[in-house]
């Protein structure tokens, strides 16, 4: 860590903000509001679409946030060798138990990792933990629904191994 953001220290699993855990080099609790003070991206609004029936759910508006990837630099990948980030995956865990996976290379090495961002602003209006915040989303994803995460937990870091 840079030392330019403030990092919020929270009770694990406490709504409102994120943990990273994991294997990471600096394990981190990241409220909605020091979420807030990092570089923002945005993303167009998109349309929520189902996988089983490929049927429109709903249009969301335009999401601020921070990307996915910068939250996972910051916290370091704990490895033991100079290719273990081939087999880094990271899984994104809501309140409710929702949980979906990304891998390294969708997030650092594909157009996906570009847009995935840990939201704290939808339609110009802040998120609270009462709207579900913060959210992930996934807008470059076919069916968009699926790794679309409201009330967002944690991003839990792991290296597999076979």
């Amino acid at each position: 860590m840079d030392g330019s953001h403030e990092v919020v220290l929270r009770r694990c699993g406490v709504e409102g903000g994120i943990d990273l855990v994991g294997d990471v080099l600096c394990p981190m609790s990241i409220s909605l509001d020091a979420l807030r003070q990092y570089e923002s991206k945005t993303v167009e609004p998109f349309d929520l679409r189902c996988f089983t029936t490929r049927k429109f759910i709903q249009r969301v508006g335009r999401y601020r946030g921070v990307p996915m990837r910068t939250l996972l630099d910051e916290a370091g990948l704990r490895s033991h060798s100079s290719t273990d980030f081939k087999r880094a995956v990271f899984l994104a865990v809501a309140h409710g138990g929702q949980t979906v996976a990304f891998s390294w290379h969708e997030i650092f090495n594909s157009p996906v990792g570009e847009d995935a961002l840990v939201a704290y602003e939808c339609g110009g209006k802040p998120l609270t933990a009462e709207d579900g915040g913060p959210v992930l989303v996934s807008p470059a994803d076919t069916y968009t629904a699926l790794r679309h995460v409201t009330q967002l937990a944690r991003i839990v870091t792991r290296i597999v191994t076979a």
